[in-house]
């Protein structure tokens, strides 16, 4: 890697701080872990392969990782695979490209991009499995938990979030997000330090206006309290049952 300057540096011991936190604070990595990273080749994944690759070389504790990457066939977005490999591999991490496909006709009461997303997550899944994988590490960061909480309260109607851990027994799978207390600005200086290549051509279908509606308002309240992301999250830790509505049973 390149020289970088002390505000750089400075840059990125922070948020290897925040990771390490993250990873404490939640237990996210235990002993004999093979942890399967989704790549998807954004600066969110390629930042996550760098931090757990690092974070792989410390003896206590030992874990392995795999990368995968999902093409989906008839979607018409191009990665970089050449890089995506040579990229994994130079933090001593295997690179696996797995393809699927999904036919949008069999469920038109799903968006394309729904339906790309659950059929993207399955093959994750899967590729979990077959490759002995006990837990998946999504790129997810402070800014996706923070907007995907007030999505959920206006639009859903429930106070609920992506949580750094999950079990999802089901799959006899647990996710995990190291990135939980790194916000979007910082993965965004992050990109810049390590000049990540993008991808050759981005999803026509990548659209959603319900976030970008919750990321403006995130936007709106950071001018009335500039701490508003580590608000929320502190909020999410502290919710005192007592004083919320509790609808009594009849008899």
């Amino acid at each position: 890697m390149e020289e970088i300057s002390s505000i750089d540096k400075k840059i990125l011991h922070t948020i290897q701080s925040k990771f390490k936190k993250a990873i404490n604070d939640y237990r996210l990595i235990e002993n004999n872990d093979h942890i399967l990273i989704g790549l998807s080749g954004g600066k969110d994944s390629l930042a996550l392969v760098e931090l757990l690759g690092e974070r792989m070389k410390i003896f206590v504790p030992r874990f392995n990782v795999t990368a995968v990457h999902i093409s989906v066939e008839n979607i018409p977005y191009e990665s970089n695979l050449d890089y995506l490999k040579s990229y994994t591999e130079q933090f001593g991490i295997p690179f696996v490209h797995h393809t699927t496909r999904f036919d949008d006709t069999t469920d038109t009461r799903k968006s394309t991009c729904f339906l790309c997303s659950w059929h993207r997550r399955k093959a994750l899944f899967d590729a979990a499995k077959k490759l002995g994988c006990n837990k998946i590490a999504l790129g997810h960061h402070l800014d996706d938990i923070t907007e995907t909480l007030l999505l959920n309260l206006f639009y859903q109607g429930s106070f609920g979030t992506m949580p750094p851990k999950l079990k999802m027994d089901k799959f006899d799978m647990t996710i995990i997000r190291p990135l939980a207390l790194i916000s979007e600005k910082e993965m965004k200086e992050m990109e810049r330090i390590r000049s990540y290549k993008k991808q050759i051509k981005n999803c026509p279908h990548e659209k959603d206006s319900s976030r970008r509606n919750a990321k403006s308002l995130i936007t709106e309240l950071e001018k009335w309290n500039p701490d508003i992301r580590n608000s929320i999250w502190a909020a999410m830790e502290n919710i005192k049952l007592d004083y919320l509505p509790k609808k009594m049973k009849r008899n």
